[in-house]
């Protein structure tokens, strides 16, 4: 299918179907999707959810506490904010069984560039996707059920067409009122139409601003009298009246109300009336406007404290259904917002060496993090990332201590994901002669802009401590590792060879017995046994090596009864696994003459360092950053 196929399919699929309304009833009988409301067509758009069981997933369940959660796939690329997702959905669920929800404003609260506004895109595009039914030619696009009376129609309907009563609330407009007294009360002569909700043309779907304080009425919710008509009409006539306000235009659909704090108070009365009651008042002396609708709000917190204080607007905070959206508080969920930013721009091709965009995700969600008392700011945020702190750091915290201490307002303030977006920009860019990203020039460019940022005082100092103490220092053994890794040629072999020495070391140990070594026929007893475990521990700092031992012994026992008796890999368990890499790489001097880049002495080295740079170019970085982060290393290890 061509694209030119593909946009008039689509054009097609929306246009507007015409029925009478004895067929729209008939059609009532047989779905009853035809009355839905706005909420349960905004919940058929969701869909059905993921269903995880996190108990499965050790990671997962160190973040959620082994509950099971659910993750809506049109939610997707909402990264971290599964909380505030639910809380939405939760929201529609319970509007569309008709509870107290379908009255309430939906009410998004967050810091700056928290995602809300992209919250609400996303949820007027869900919108868009089921049609509704509306009395064709209503300026409102009203229900044909308004035409009905609850009180003397309802049983009648119900019995006929099995419509629930609780459909029938909606009052008839000005505008419809006018065309049944023109039919005499005929309302077969009303015709009905299927309509997409439409963000381009404002169909079931309109967005609204707060204007200037002094010259924005209501009539930006409720519409107006349109003075062009006024020559051949009424000031009262519904004909008249230019139903052009966000009510009018969202009425079976969704309104969005942006930073709606910041209209006067004034301005915001008709959603009370419309939400509450589901109708609002013109600005002229014409009967009530029909509205059932879903109002979206958002705004920052600043503008929702100042309005929350104020006493005069009680009623309002009551009809407020609140869904707070905070920063993103997991690491590797903010690298994946940083790499959807990326895949939309140009840059999704340009080198992106390991790590960098790591470290900005630990840098920007370190600033939102509530510090601790006893213990430190970047286990917390480890923590919250789900990572096993347990034999590392003994005074790490379990996720729920670090968040009953913060409070419920961790992650509302700190940098936000704006500011983050505005970094990898300046470093992709460092370079004149090579468009990419490494974490050396991320340190610098993160400097630098929080110098020019002008934060206080004691905000400034606290950032960068979290650079110099944190991010660098790990960095360096970061790089360190992956510069060793490279330089070692046979490093799986190596890393195998200790892994089996050091499993076989430890079970003799652990038996009390004494080892011959097949290969050299020497003898080692406990002691000796002890001593060449040492070795490989000290390094690591493995402050219970005989809880240790015992641990790694258990995990080859079962892990041998699943390989045909055989070893793991050294990688497989990650505690070994990080205790092998210390001992391999605890000797830097023998590096220098191979990663270095100088002249070499001879073709063996020379080799060797060409080897060394093809095998860093593996690992995902390009020449150029091979030489800068190297010569870095060794600068820094230097110094150390």
């Amino acid at each position: 299918m061509s694209i030119f196929d593909h946009v008039q399919n689509r054009y097609e699929r929306v246009q507007q179907e015409e029925l009478t309304l004895q067929e729209y009833l008939e059609l009532c009988r047989r779905e009853p999707s035809a009355y839905a409301s706005a909420a349960e067509r905004m919940l058929e758009a969701i869909g059905e959810p993921e269903v995880i069981d996190t108990a499965r997933d050790p990671r997962l369940s160190r973040i959620f506490s082994n509950k099971v959660i659910r993750r809506y796939p049109s939610f997707s690329e909402f990264y971290g904010m599964e909380e505030a997702i639910e809380q939405i959905v939760s929201f529609f669920r319970h509007a569309a069984q008709g509870l107290e929800e379908r009255k309430q404003i939906l009410y998004l609260l967050g810091p700056v560039g928290g995602g809300k506004s992209s919250l609400a895109e996303r949820l007027k595009l869900l919108m868009e996707k089921v049609p509704f039914y509306a009395i064709k030619g209503s300026p409102v696009y009203e229900s044909p059920l308004g035409l009905f009376s609850p009180e003397e129609d309802g049983e009648l309907l119900e019995k006929e067409f099995g419509i629930p009563r609780r459909y029938l609330k909606s009052v008839m407009s000005p505008w419809a009122a006018k065309r049944l007294k023109e039919y005499g009360g005929d309302i077969s002569q009303f015709r009905v139409v299927r309509l997409y909700p439409s963000r381009l043309n404002q169909i079931a779907i309109s967005k609204t601003e707060p204007g200037d304080e002094n010259n924005q009425d209501i009539s930006s919710l409720v519409g107006k009298v349109d003075i062009r008509q006024l020559e051949m009409y009424s000031q009262d006539d519904p004909d008249a009246y230019s139903f052009s306000g966000g009510l009018c235009r969202a009425n079976q659909g969704l309104m969005e109300f942006v930073e709606m704090f910041k209209a006067p108070i004034k301005v915001l009365h008709p959603l009370l009336t419309a939400t509450q009651e589901g109708n609002y008042n013109p600005t002229e002396g014409m009967g009530a406007i029909p509205f059932e609708g879903i109002v979206l709000a958002h705004s920052n917190e600043s503008e929702w404290q100042a309005f929350r204080n104020n006493r005069n607007n009680e009623a309002f905070l009551d009809r407020v259904y609140i869904v707070k959206v905070p920063y993103c508080l997991r690491a590797s969920e903010e690298v994946k917002i940083y790499q959807k930013l990326l895949e939309h721009s140009s840059l999704s091709q340009a080198p992106c060496a390991p790590d960098t965009l790591r470290m900005l995700a630990q840098f920007t969600v370190l600033s939102r993090l509530k510090e601790p008392e006893n213990s430190s700011v970047y286990s917390k945020m480890r923590v919250y990332d789900g990572e096993n702190l347990k034999d590392t750091d003994p005074k790490a915290k379990s996720i729920q201590e670090y968040r009953d201490t913060a409070g419920v307002d961790e992650g509302m303030d700190g940098l936000s994901t704006r500011f983050a977006f505005k970094i990898p920009s300046k470093v992709f860019n460092f370079d004149s002669h090579e468009v990419a990203a490494n974490p050396v020039h991320l340190l610098y460019v993160l400097e630098k802009r929080l110098e020019q940022e002008q934060l206080p005082r004691e905000t400034f100092e606290r950032y960068l401590r979290y650079i110099k103490e944190y991010l660098a220092p790990r960095y360096v053994d970061f790089i360190g590792k992956e510069i060793q890794t490279a330089y070692l040629e046979s490093y799986s072999e190596y890393g195998q060879n200790i892994f089996d020495r050091y499993v076989t070391y430890a079970d003799f140990w652990i038996q009390d017995q004494e080892y011959r070594d097949p290969e050299t026929g020497e003898l080692f007893n406990r002691q000796s046994l002890n001593e060449e475990l040492e070795k490989i521990e000290k390094p690591a700092g493995i402050s219970n090596p005989k809880d240790f031992r015992h641990e790694v012994v258990n995990f080859v026992l079962r892990a041998r009864a699943q390989n045909n008796g055989m070893n793991p890999s050294w990688q497989s368990y990650e505690k070994l696994r990080g205790v092998i890499e210390q001992k391999m790489f605890a000797n830097t001097e023998e590096l220098l003459p191979v990663i270095s880049f100088n002249a070499k002495a001879s073709q063996a080295d020379q080799k060797k360092h060409e080897d060394f740079v093809a095998r860093m170019v593996d690992r995902g970085y390009t020449e150029k950053q091979v030489r800068l982060l190297s010569e870095w290393y060794l600068r820094v290890r230097k110094s150390q």
